[in-house]
């Protein structure tokens, strides 16, 4: 009998004991349900902070990306749109005499521009006492500030004397709004109304992307040849970068004082080429053209 005691409370504790794997097996499916709602919500969090990130990153780049990617390139805060030098009222001089039969031939004739210039640039042709150079500036960040523009003098030699160009037209350049004199020993643009002033000492010239500014100037050069090009300061995001601008063919500016003697002297043919004269009608041709502008 006791041991049928002993095999019935067995059995009983057996019995007792059964269902606990039920709630062993009800857990791992309660923690799945909290992992999907977990899993859910993480989805979406992940969204909204992407859609964030979006946001802020398209407001940035539209504000700010462009200039980050012209910095990162290269890219300078300002493009120079065109340059130009306007010989057309004003005498030259060379700074050797055209000797070369082939040169001289395209010197005196009636030929293209372009070759025209080809043979001045290799005889170093440099406006006599003034040039007048025109310049077109474009702003290429969202936001920027021109705080100087100086003229710097590349190189400095005697006048020129291998020949003089005589222009015949008593014509006026247009009214200049900056000039400077490389005579002086530190160079700057100023107005009329207040030559000892630097321009941008009182006034700087503010662009936007796009924006363009176009200057006039005067650059003035009597007791010497002179090469020179023309720096600009620029003030872009508290960075300050300086940008070289040269002439039209990539080559220094050039301007020359008048020499004492010259060793040829030309004026405009009526063919529309160069003409040989001598010094005493360029004498009177130069008296001429300054007497009709009142000088």
């Amino acid at each position: 009998m006791a041991k049928a005691r002993q095999n019935r409370r067995a059995k009983s504790g057996r019995a007792n004991a059964a269902p606990a794997p039920r709630a062993e097996e009800a857990e791992p499916a309660e923690s799945g349900r909290w992992k999907a709602v977990w899993t859910w919500l993480a989805g979406i969090l992940s969204a909204v902070i992407i859609a964030v990130i979006g946001v802020v990153f398209t407001a940035w780049f539209n504000a700010r990306g462009p200039d980050a990617v012209d910095r990162i390139s290269g890219e300078p805060p300002i493009k120079v749109g065109h340059v130009a030098v306007d010989h057309s009222t004003q005498d030259a001089a060379l700074r050797e005499p055209v000797t070369d039969p082939g040169e001289r031939a395209v010197l005196l004739s009636s030929a293209s521009g372009s070759r025209h210039d080809a043979v001045m640039a290799r005889h170093y042709w440099a406006s006599l006492e003034k040039t007048d150079v025109t310049v077109v500036l474009i702003g290429n960040r969202s936001s920027l500030r021109i705080v100087d523009i100086k003229p710097r003098v590349l190189d400095r030699k005697p006048s020129s004397d291998g020949a003089l160009l005589v222009y015949t037209s008593a014509g006026e350049a247009d009214t200049i709004e900056l000039s400077a004199d490389l005579d002086e020993p530190v160079p700057h643009f100023a107005t009329a109304k207040d030559p000892d002033t630097s321009y941008f000492r009182k006034k700087q010239i503010d662009l936007k992307r796009g924006e363009r500014v176009t200057l006039s100037m005067s650059v003035k050069g009597t007791a010497a040849y002179y090469e020179f090009d023309l720096l600009v300061t620029v003030l872009a995001e508290d960075r300050t970068e300086q940008i070289t601008i040269k002439g039209p063919d990539k080559n220094p500016f050039r301007v020359t004082g008048a020499a004492d003697a010259y060793r040829t002297c030309y004026t405009v043919s009526p063919l529309r080429g160069w003409q040989p004269i001598s010094r005493g009608q360029a004498c009177v041709i130069e008296r001429k053209i300054q007497k009709s502008k009142g000088y």
